[in-house]
């Protein structure tokens, strides 16, 4: 069994929000620096971040940035571009939005741990409803690539496989609210606060 490693998409221009989400700071971090703390404090390595309509000044050690140059054509070529970018020796991937800073490490652990059981395809799931992060063995990537596109990412292979995706339970370690305006903003910043 390799090790997992992390994917973050980040590549967006945050259009309803006016601008890039990647770089917006929430609780004192941006959205992409949370999103690479997310996936190592859960136990992925490396993380690969994928951006696109924003770059960050820098970047921590161990990171593996890749620039989607057709990030305008949605999350769908921004994942085929982070599955090509993750080394060969990783096994399978944790994939998380840049723009969910609500999900708690602890997800990404549960889905780990889950991979470590015999899971091939796991989803976070959030009182039973599955959102993200996602997990999925290598051996599942074409297909995934194959049915992203778009602004879709995972989701279409997860539907035609349901008989694949193990459910990992999440809603007692986080929430997967996104931030699209800022409204959402505001209630994030409220929540990281307490």
């Amino acid at each position: 069994m390799g090790n997992v490693a992390g994917l973050l998409l980040a590549a967006g221009s945050g259009s309803r929000l006016g601008r890039p989400k990647a770089l917006v700071v929430v609780g004192g971090q941006s959205l992409i620096a949370r999103g690479v703390a997310l996936l190592r404090d859960g136990g992925t390595h490396p993380v690969v971040v994928v951006t696109g309509a924003a770059e960050p000044d820098g970047w921590p050690d161990g990171v593996v940035a890749v620039r989607n140059q057709d990030w305008a054509t949605g999350m769908g070529s921004s994942l085929a571009a982070g599955l090509t970018a993750v080394p060969p020796d990783s096994a399978a991937v944790v994939i998380a939005l840049a723009d969910q800073p609500l999900v708690g490490p602890e997800s990404v652990r549960r889905l780990v741990t889950a991979y470590g059981g015999g899971a091939r395809v796991a989803v976070a799931c959030y009182e039973g409803r599955p959102r993200n992060p996602v997990l999925i063995g290598r051996e599942h990537w074409p297909a995934v690539v194959a049915l992203a596109t778009g602004d879709v990412g995972a989701r279409p292979f997860l539907r035609a496989h349901p008989d694949l995706v193990t459910h990992v339970e999440c809603g007692d370690v986080g929430s997967p609210d996104d931030i699209d305006s800022p409204e959402d903003l505001a209630r994030a910043e409220r929540l990281l606060a307490t």
